[in-house]
C-alpha cells in the first residue's frame, strides 16, 4: 500500500460532504469533506506501487484552478485508471456543490 499527500490553494470551503465510487477491482472511492478556507488537501491510498508521479500529475491538473472550493479528499484506490480518478473526483465535487445526483 502506498500513501501520497498533496496540498493546493483553494477558495472557500465546499458546502457539504460527498462520496463517489467504491473500493473494488479496478475502481476507487473518493471521500470529500469541506476543507480549511484557502486550502485543499488530498490523501491517496493506493494498492499499486510506483504510481506517485502519475497520481501527482492527474491531481495537479484537477486542482490547477485555485478558485475551486476548499476540500479535504481521501482517495482509496484499487488500480483505477486516470480517467476514473478524474470522474470520481468530479462526481464528489459536484455533489459537494449541490449540483450532482445523490
Amino acid at each position: 500500500m502506498q500513501r501520497l499527500s498533496l496540498d493546493y490553494k483553494a477558495g472557500a470551503p465546499a458546502g457539504r460532504r460527498a462520496l463517489a465510487g467504491v473500493v473494488g477491482s479496478g475502481d476507487l472511492e473518493v471521500l470529500l469533506e469541506p476543507g480549511t478556507d484557502g486550502r485543499s488537501t488530498v490523501e491517496i491510498n493506493t494498492s499499486v506501487d510506483g504510481v506517485n508521479d502519475i497520481w501527482t500529475a492527474v491531481v495537479n491538473r484537477i486542482f490547477a484552478d485555485a478558485n475551486q472550493p476548499a476540500v479535504a479528499l481521501e482517495i482509496n484506490d484499487f488500480g483505477a485508471t486516470p480517467a476514473v480518478v478524474r470522474l470520481r473526483i468530479a462526481q464528489a465535487m459536484e455533489h459537494a456543490a449541490g449540483t450532482g445526483a445523490g
